[in-house]
């Protein structure tokens, strides 16, 4: 115990009046049920993880890793600049890069890091090339890391409401006489309500408005574009990020654009220049997942049938599903404590639906996050979707 442990307890406590506290709650898995959790004794249907295709843990990915783990050993020993960069970390972003139909592309450790690191680094260019700060327009329902990387670089952003590309314009035509470079910073998926950004209409207004298009593919990578190369697909966008945690099934995350974009950020991106590299295991689960995505377009047809069907039924019962279009869908409920309480009581009916709290959503739109996979069949959406309104209708405010 510390002198310092009382306030951290009051700052808990203070969470707790607000049913805003989290706690970790530890669950095992195995390979013989990709859909299932356990958890204090307990079997769980999942429905709040990011494995959207249920490559987690698909025979390919398991054995890539574990022999390149035996090949090549478990750590990359240093950061990339200094001895870490192993002809895999080329090889496997080439293959990215064909992927993302860019010139180029940059692995690194996660997706937090990623933006947090490159955001700065780009954000710098304006301050180097043109002597002012740069004039950064965000949607407001944006991702954390993304307004992290802004406050990193003491950036105001300029914030337009979401999904609005008129406020947007209006936005950037009200700056338009002042000095520095543009940026545009959005997801193409927003991860907690499920929406879509029409990245076409994004491109047109960047190029109008002589802008820096960045689009944070984390949430549509591997689910949605041709070969589930996301929505950046064909749109020309200046650089898109994405991960490989969520529908790739391993860890780590990606930058995608143009070679001198990729070499700026080798030499200016913090996160990547003061990293430990990604390790061969992780490199491997990245390889096999890229071998494997463009093929499975019946999982992703599967995955966005489920998702529609899932919606019909939720909102039929009446419930909001706000802006869903696709394998993300909300329940948005209002009142933290009653988000929790539904959570709870599904959880004693073998489901794992989490609540989601404020800061991550706006004040008074607590919800259930609904996250579907390829793996959940038929019977696991109608099971969801009964038991999910009759929670609702039992836990009142």
């Amino acid at each position: 115990m510390t002198r310092f442990d009382p306030f951290f307890q009051q700052a808990l406590d203070d969470l707790g009046d607000r049913a805003l506290r989290r706690r970790l709650n530890p669950v095992t898995r195995t390979v013989a049920d990709t859909s299932r959790l356990h958890r204090d004794g307990q079997v769980l249907r999942d429905f709040s993880s990011n494995d959207y295709l249920g490559l987690s843990l698909h025979p390919a990915l398991r054995t890539r890793a574990a022999d390149w783990a035996q090949r090549y050993g478990t750590g990359s020993r240093a950061s990339r600049l200094v001895s870490g960069t192993l002809d895999l970390h080329g090889a496997v972003e080439a293959r990215l890069a064909r992927f993302k139909g860019t010139e180029a592309a940059l692995i690194f450790a996660s997706g937090w890091q990623a933006n947090a690191a490159v955001l700065p680094a780009l954000f710098e260019l304006s301050r180097s090339r043109t002597g002012h700060p740069a004039l950064v327009f965000t949607d407001r329902l944006n991702h954390a890391s993304l307004h992290h990387g802004c406050q990193a670089a003491g950036i105001r952003q300029i914030r337009f409401r979401h999904n609005d590309l008129g406020h947007l314009d209006d936005l950037l035509t009200h700056h338009a006489d002042k000095p520095g470079l543009r940026f545009i910073l959005t997801e193409s998926v927003f991860s907690m309500d499920g929406d879509r950004a029409d990245v076409g209409a994004l491109r047109a207004l960047a190029s109008r408005h002589d802008a820096f298009l960045y689009l944070d593919e984390a949430h549509a990578t591997g689910v949605l574009g041709p070969g589930g190369a996301g929505l950046s697909a064909g749109h020309q966008v200046d650089l898109a990020m994405g991960t490989f945690s969520k529908a790739l099934g391993g860890m780590g995350a990606y930058i995608a654009g143009s070679q001198a974009l990729c070499d700026y950020l080798v030499n200016t991106a913090s996160g990547f220049v003061y990293s430990t590299a990604p390790s061969p295991p992780m490199l491997g689960a990245m390889d096999a997942a890229l071998e494997l995505a463009a093929g499975m377009d019946g999982e992703r047809a599967k995955l966005a049938a489920s998702a529609e069907r899932l919606r019909l039924m939720l909102r039929d019962a009446g419930l909001d599903t706000g802006r869903s279009a696709t394998q993300i869908i909300p329940v948005i409920l209002g009142d933290a404590q009653r988000a929790v309480d539904i959570a709870q009581r599904l959880a004693t009916r073998g489901i794992l639906a989490i609540a989601i709290r404020p800061p991550t959503v706006p004040r008074n739109e607590a919800r259930l996050r609904l996250a579907l996979s390829a793996v959940h069949e038929p019977e696991d959406i109608d099971i969801l979707a009964r038991e999910v309104i009759a929670a609702t209708k039992e836990v009142s405010l």
